[in-house]
């Protein structure tokens, strides 16, 4: 084993979430050295933001054992969980450009056996996009917003659904988006109370909360119940 490296093995026991690997500021060696002592084990590992070089040198040393999805970045090492869960989570991307965020939660959702629900580019430039599948949103006790520029969609979706709503900004956007920060400090600033959100382009923790809190539900009795959906209809066109 690397010296450069100390892996968690224990903390699925301890929380219910396995440690994961951020490949961005790891070099292909370090990165070749954790899924050794990963494949010794015969342990499983969730690898983010891994492209380029990186994933080159991994796939001609370990191949069919990593599962990797472009669009994401990222990589299952080992069998994912089977799918034990569906239902419970909806992923809404405002945009088709925050994609690679929402499917990053996506993927760490199917990891951990959670088939989410995925819902892309229904932001509010055109509020009929989101009013034609609210009922369809409001079914999933957990929602997770992915949104840059002013992640407006949050806020309408804070006043208009009742279940958990987790939020992910992106760093989508042109110069005064601020690479992120104006949809998060959007987000923290929302009148619509109980939002939560996460750091910017963060779709890996984005799903993290949402399964601690289905964690959280499942030790107090129980998977969430979805709620009643309340219908909104759409204003007539004259």
């Amino acid at each position: 084993m690397s010296p450069d490296v100390k892996l968690d093995f224990a903390r699925y026991a301890r929380i219910g979430l396995e440690e994961a690997v951020f490949c961005d500021a790891k070099t292909p060696d370090q990165i070749a050295a954790i899924l050794g002592e990963a494949a010794l084990r015969d342990a499983r590992l969730l690898l983010t933001r891994l492209f380029g070089e990186k994933l080159d040198a991994l796939s001609a040393v370990y191949g069919a054992a990593i599962d990797y999805c472009p669009i994401s970045r990222t990589a299952f090492f080992g069998e994912p969980r089977p799918i034990e869960q569906r239902g419970d989570v909806v992923i809404v991307a405002a945009g088709t450009s925050d994609i690679p965020v929402a499917r990053e939660a996506w993927r760490t959702l199917r990891y951990y056996g959670h088939e989410a629900t995925s819902i892309a580019d229904i932001g509010v430039a055109g509020l009929w996009r989101l009013t034609e599948r609210i009922d369809e949103i409001r079914a999933h006790p957990i929602i997770i917003v992915v949104a840059g520029m002013d992640a407006a969609i949050a806020s309408v979706l804070g006043g208009l659904a009742g279940g958990a709503i987790i939020c992910a900004p992106t760093s989508v956007g042109y110069g005064a988006a601020d690479g992120g920060r104006t949809a998060l400090n959007a987000i923290l600033t929302s009148c619509a109370p109980g939002l939560v959100a996460c750091n910017i382009d963060n779709g890996y923790g984005a799903a993290c909360a949402a399964l601690r809190l289905l964690c959280a539900a499942s030790r107090l009795g129980g998977p969430f119940a979805p709620q009643e959906a309340l219908r909104i209809e759409p204003a007539g066109v004259h």
